[in-house]
């Protein structure tokens, strides 16, 4: 966030490159503070940037698409679970939507999830944190989820990619 002149920092909508949106200032103002008190702080990822529309149903992504992982040369692999079967979405009454998984095909990396539905706007942080850390299909397929959550739908989504989702 340092910009060409020695100590002067820049955040916000004034950064160009990233998205002009409230959590991406956040977090760009948390690294300043982090680097001026002389601390560690990873930088902003921009690919790593959670999306988020507020309609409903709700519109959440995270990283590649399922066509930018092929043009990038990806092998890709893709899982797709529907909110209609997910316990929480009914007891919610909300049932449209789905949660897409892209992930690279040859070592499980989680390249991106895309959601719409119920509450997606919530639930796409763990889709962050999955990708941040690197995870792997298979480690997010046996991570468990309460029962009965919306977020259970990403466990679905996950395990949809090996063909093992349970609630469809």
């Amino acid at each position: 966030m340092e910009t060409t002149e020695p100590g002067i920092y820049a955040i916000g909508d004034i950064v160009a490159g990233l998205p002009q949106l409230a959590h991406v200032g956040s977090m760009a103002g948390l690294v300043v503070a982090a680097r001026i008190a002389g601390k560690f702080a990873k930088p902003v990822n921009r690919t790593r940037i959670p999306g988020c529309t507020y309609c409903d149903p709700q519109i959440a992504s995270v990283g590649l698409t399922e066509a930018q992982a092929k043009e990038k040369g990806f092998q890709v692999k893709v899982g797709k679970f529907p909110f209609v079967g997910n316990s929480k979405a009914t007891i919610l009454d909300a049932h449209d939507g789905f949660v897409k998984v892209v992930s690279d095909a040859k070592h499980g990396e989680i390249l991106g999830v895309h959601i719409i539905g119920t509450t997606a706007t919530e639930i796409i942080a763990e889709a962050v944190t999955a990708i941040e850390l690197e995870a792997t299909i298979e480690e997010m397929m046996f991570t468990i989820h309460a029962h009965p959550t919306v977020a259970e739908a990403l466990l679905d989504g996950f395990s949809s990619v090996e063909g093992m989702a349970v609630n469809v």
